[in-house]
């Protein structure tokens, strides 16, 4: 290729990345809310389910049926909210919701959330508006979902603090899991039971 010609697709696709529209680049990290669960007797209801399936852009009905699956439990909509059987906790949910995004809606290549699924006969794949990459829809090996977790709400923990974030809190780590801790200095070994779970993120108090 000539220099010139260089020049000149270096100058196109500058001014093609110059007039992608703001909401793409915006998109690059999606911020999807936690669900806002509560339960009624034996159901576990998802308050906010619609606007988390608004925000990744992804039918109700087919995130219902991935979290049905994946909880094994039984369900239904009732208009923007979902209803599960039995009592679901929040950290299950979380964990099932995270996990929906990674095989349907997060790109493999650019990892932004702006795809759609389509079908080729039976495989479902999903397509980026973003960079132009498909692939089907990843498939877990046997067993993943069954999984122990490393962390767990309500359970008490050994635990060394290895640092101190910004709001003074102790800092540490268990598997992939980043726990904050009060009252606590770097460098000494406590007991900690876990109160929330928030994606890979725990936070914990001290056990006496």
């Amino acid at each position: 290729m000539a220099d010139d010609d260089f020049e000149t697709y270096s100058q196109l696709l500058e001014r093609a990345k110059a007039e992608l529209p703001h909401e793409i680049e915006a998109h690059e990290r999606m911020k999807v809310p936690e669900p806002d669960i509560m339960t009624e007797g034996k159901t576990t209801i998802i308050r906010n389910f619609g606007e988390i399936a608004d925000i990744i852009r992804r039918e109700p009905e087919h995130i219902l049926g991935y979290l049905l699956r994946e909880l094994g439990t039984a369900g239904t909509l009732e208009g923007r909210r979902a209803l599960l059987k039995g009592n679901v906790p929040l950290v299950q949910i979380s964990d099932r919701i995270s996990r929906y995004l990674d095989e349907y809606v997060i790109c493999s290549e650019c990892s932004r959330p702006d795809t759609r699924i389509v079908k080729d006969g039976r495989i479902q794949i999903v397509t980026c508006e973003t960079c132009g990459a498909h692939r089907p829809v990843r498939v877990r090996k046997a067993g993943k979902s069954q999984e122990p977790r490393v962390l767990q709400e309500g359970e008490v923990y050994d635990l060394q603090i290895v640092d101190i974030g910004k709001r003074g809190d102790g800092i540490a780590r268990k598997g992939a899991f980043i726990i904050y801790i009060p009252g606590t200095t770097k460098g000494i070994q406590v007991k900690v039971k876990i109160v929330k779970i928030s994606g890979k993120i725990g936070y914990g108090t001290l056990v006496t």
